[in-house]
Protein backbone atom coordinates (compact mmCIF):
# COMPACT_ATOMS: atom_id res chain seq x y z
CA UNK A 1 0.00 0.00 0.00
CA UNK A 2 1.69 3.49 -1.19
CA UNK A 3 0.25 6.56 0.58
CA UNK A 4 0.80 10.37 -0.51
CA UNK A 5 2.47 12.85 1.66
CA UNK A 6 -1.22 13.92 2.45
CA UNK A 7 -1.94 10.02 4.30
CA UNK A 8 -4.07 9.57 1.07
CA UNK A 9 -3.74 6.12 -0.45
CA UNK A 10 -3.11 5.22 -3.66
CA UNK A 11 -5.12 2.47 -5.81
CA UNK A 12 -3.19 -0.61 -6.30
CA UNK A 13 -2.19 -0.73 -9.28
CA UNK A 14 -3.21 -4.55 -9.54
CA UNK A 15 -6.26 -5.45 -8.28
CA UNK A 16 -9.67 -7.12 -8.81
CA UNK A 17 -12.61 -5.06 -10.22
CA UNK A 18 -14.04 -4.46 -6.80
CA UNK A 19 -10.78 -3.37 -5.27
CA UNK A 20 -10.37 -1.20 -8.27
CA UNK A 21 -13.24 0.77 -7.98
CA UNK A 22 -13.80 1.39 -4.14
CA UNK A 23 -9.92 2.20 -3.90
CA UNK A 24 -10.55 4.96 -7.08
CA UNK A 25 -13.75 6.49 -4.87
CA UNK A 26 -11.98 6.42 -1.89
CA UNK A 27 -9.17 8.18 -2.91
CA UNK A 28 -11.46 10.95 -4.56
CA UNK A 29 -12.99 11.06 -1.04
CA UNK A 30 -10.27 11.93 0.65
CA UNK A 31 -9.08 14.40 -1.63
CA UNK A 32 -12.23 16.35 -0.62
CA UNK A 33 -11.23 16.21 2.68
CA UNK A 34 -7.84 17.02 2.00
CA UNK A 35 -8.89 19.82 0.22
CA UNK A 36 -11.27 21.20 3.06
CA UNK A 37 -8.30 20.68 5.92
CA UNK A 38 -7.99 23.25 8.03
CA UNK A 39 -10.47 25.75 7.29
CA UNK A 40 -12.75 27.49 9.49
CA UNK A 41 -16.59 27.93 9.01
CA UNK A 42 -16.11 31.27 7.71
CA UNK A 43 -13.64 30.36 4.62
CA UNK A 44 -15.85 27.25 3.77
CA UNK A 45 -18.72 29.40 3.41
CA UNK A 46 -17.00 31.50 1.02
CA UNK A 47 -17.54 31.72 -2.44
CA UNK A 48 -14.44 33.12 -4.26
CA UNK A 49 -15.41 31.88 -8.53
CA UNK A 50 -17.69 34.51 -9.27
CA UNK A 51 -20.11 34.79 -10.18
CA UNK A 52 -20.64 31.13 -9.08
CA UNK A 53 -22.71 30.26 -5.89
CA UNK A 54 -20.49 27.48 -5.05
CA UNK A 55 -18.49 27.05 -1.85
CA UNK A 56 -16.70 24.29 -0.01
CA UNK A 57 -19.63 23.90 2.15
CA UNK A 58 -22.06 23.00 0.09
CA UNK A 59 -20.29 20.76 -2.22
CA UNK A 60 -19.50 18.71 1.45
CA UNK A 61 -23.31 19.06 1.65
CA UNK A 62 -23.69 17.85 -2.08
CA UNK A 63 -21.61 15.12 -2.71
CA UNK A 64 -23.39 14.15 1.28
CA UNK A 65 -26.47 14.03 -0.75
CA UNK A 66 -24.70 12.25 -3.60
CA UNK A 67 -23.68 9.23 -1.61
CA UNK A 68 -26.79 9.01 0.02
CA UNK A 69 -29.08 9.05 -3.13
CA UNK A 70 -27.47 6.65 -5.40
CA UNK A 71 -26.23 3.94 -2.95
CA UNK A 72 -28.68 3.88 0.12
CA UNK A 73 -31.50 5.00 -2.08
CA UNK A 74 -31.10 3.47 -5.70
CA UNK A 75 -28.52 0.30 -5.00
CA UNK A 76 -29.58 -0.66 -1.13
CA UNK A 77 -33.40 0.48 -1.92
CA UNK A 78 -33.79 2.35 1.68
CA UNK A 79 -36.11 5.42 1.82
CA UNK A 80 -33.92 7.69 3.40
CA UNK A 81 -34.86 11.73 3.79
CA UNK A 82 -32.84 13.81 1.83
CA UNK A 83 -30.46 15.66 4.06
CA UNK A 84 -30.61 19.00 3.01
CA UNK A 85 -34.14 19.94 1.97
CA UNK A 86 -33.39 19.11 -1.48
CA UNK A 87 -31.68 16.46 -3.30
CA UNK A 88 -28.79 19.04 -4.50
CA UNK A 89 -27.57 19.31 -1.35
CA UNK A 90 -26.22 22.77 -2.37
CA UNK A 91 -28.36 25.10 -0.55
CA UNK A 92 -26.71 25.81 2.57
CA UNK A 93 -27.73 24.57 5.77
CA UNK A 94 -26.59 27.50 7.81
CA UNK A 95 -27.88 26.13 11.02
CA UNK A 96 -25.10 23.62 11.33
CA UNK A 97 -21.29 24.46 11.52
CA UNK A 98 -18.61 22.89 8.67
CA UNK A 99 -17.86 20.28 11.37
CA UNK A 100 -20.74 19.07 11.76
CA UNK A 101 -21.81 19.38 8.15
CA UNK A 102 -18.31 17.43 6.89
CA UNK A 103 -19.21 14.59 10.17
CA UNK A 104 -22.12 13.93 7.85
CA UNK A 105 -20.49 13.42 5.29
CA UNK A 106 -18.07 11.02 6.84
CA UNK A 107 -21.24 9.22 8.26
CA UNK A 108 -22.80 8.74 4.59
CA UNK A 109 -19.48 6.99 3.43
CA UNK A 110 -19.28 4.99 6.57
CA UNK A 111 -22.56 3.67 5.39
CA UNK A 112 -21.85 3.63 1.63
CA UNK A 113 -18.60 1.51 2.58
CA UNK A 114 -20.79 -1.50 4.53
CA UNK A 115 -23.53 -1.23 2.06
CA UNK A 116 -20.97 -1.87 -0.84
CA UNK A 117 -18.75 -4.38 1.48
CA UNK A 118 -18.39 -7.89 -0.33
CA UNK A 119 -21.01 -6.71 -3.07
CA UNK A 120 -20.43 -7.61 -6.69
CA UNK A 121 -19.97 -4.78 -8.97
CA UNK A 122 -22.87 -6.76 -11.20
CA UNK A 123 -25.48 -6.24 -8.24
CA UNK A 124 -28.42 -4.15 -9.45
CA UNK A 125 -30.38 -0.92 -8.49
CA UNK A 126 -33.19 1.08 -9.03
CA UNK A 127 -33.45 4.25 -10.53
CA UNK A 128 -36.17 6.33 -9.57
CA UNK A 129 -39.00 7.53 -12.01
CA UNK A 130 -36.96 10.15 -12.76
CA UNK A 131 -33.82 9.64 -12.59
CA UNK A 132 -35.24 6.76 -15.20
CA UNK A 133 -37.15 8.92 -17.41
CA UNK A 134 -33.67 10.81 -18.07
CA UNK A 135 -32.00 6.92 -18.96
CA UNK A 136 -34.13 6.33 -21.83
CA UNK A 137 -36.72 4.70 -18.94
CA UNK A 138 -34.07 2.19 -18.33
CA UNK A 139 -34.54 1.69 -14.12
CA UNK A 140 -31.92 -1.35 -13.39
CA UNK A 141 -28.34 0.32 -12.65
CA UNK A 142 -25.75 -1.75 -11.64
CA UNK A 143 -23.10 -1.05 -8.83
CA UNK A 144 -20.43 -0.93 -11.20
CA UNK A 145 -22.23 2.07 -12.93
CA UNK A 146 -23.49 3.65 -9.60
CA UNK A 147 -19.27 3.29 -8.19
CA UNK A 148 -17.78 4.72 -12.20
CA UNK A 149 -20.10 7.73 -11.75
CA UNK A 150 -19.55 8.58 -8.05
CA UNK A 151 -15.70 8.38 -9.11
CA UNK A 152 -17.03 11.26 -11.68
CA UNK A 153 -18.95 12.93 -9.73
CA UNK A 154 -15.81 13.20 -6.83
CA UNK A 155 -13.38 13.95 -9.50
CA UNK A 156 -15.07 16.65 -11.33
CA UNK A 157 -16.19 18.44 -7.52
CA UNK A 158 -12.65 17.90 -6.20
CA UNK A 159 -11.84 20.26 -9.71
CA UNK A 160 -14.16 22.69 -7.78
CA UNK A 161 -12.39 22.46 -4.94
CA UNK A 162 -8.78 22.47 -5.92
CA UNK A 163 -10.29 26.27 -7.64
CA UNK A 164 -12.46 27.19 -4.04
CA UNK A 165 -9.42 26.35 -1.92
CA UNK A 166 -6.49 28.22 -4.27
CA UNK A 167 -9.05 31.31 -3.95
CA UNK A 168 -9.96 30.77 -0.35
CA UNK A 169 -5.98 30.55 1.21
CA UNK A 170 -3.50 29.86 -1.97
CA UNK A 171 -3.36 26.12 -1.01
CA UNK A 172 -2.45 24.35 -4.11
CA UNK A 173 -2.24 21.06 -5.10
CA UNK A 174 -3.57 17.13 -4.29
Amino acid sequence: MTTLPDGRIVPPLTADEPTTLMSWLDLHRATLAVKCAGLVDEQTLRTPVEPSPLSLFGLVQHLAEVERNWIQRVFARRDVPPLYGDRSGFALDRSRTFAEVFAVWEREVAVNRRICAGRSPDDTGRLGAEEAAVMGGEDVVSLRWILVHLIEEYARHNGHADLLRERIDGVTGS
